[in-house]
């Protein structure tokens, strides 16, 4: 499911990133690579989408937070 649709709180395992290589690296660089835990800090379902890996929070547009795709 793309990380976009998960309610705040909720801890999920990043599966996939369905984006060009670009992104990718860029995502990579923040520490979201396939088999991190990520845990969703904030979900308006609208807006910024903010998240917490590996001890940092980092926030992402609502388009790059529906490529990323959880388990």
């Amino acid at each position: 499911m793309p990380l976009a649709l998960v309610d705040a709180g909720t801890k999920v395992k990043l599966v996939a990133i369905k984006a060009g290589c670009q992104l990718k690296n860029h995502l990579s660089a923040m520490g979201l690579i396939p088999g991190v835990e990520i845990e969703v800090v904030k979900n308006s379902f609208f807006g910024p989408f903010l998240v917490a890996v590996k001890g940092s929070r980092v926030m992402l547009g609502r388009g790059i937070a529906q490529k990323i795709l959880v388990q």
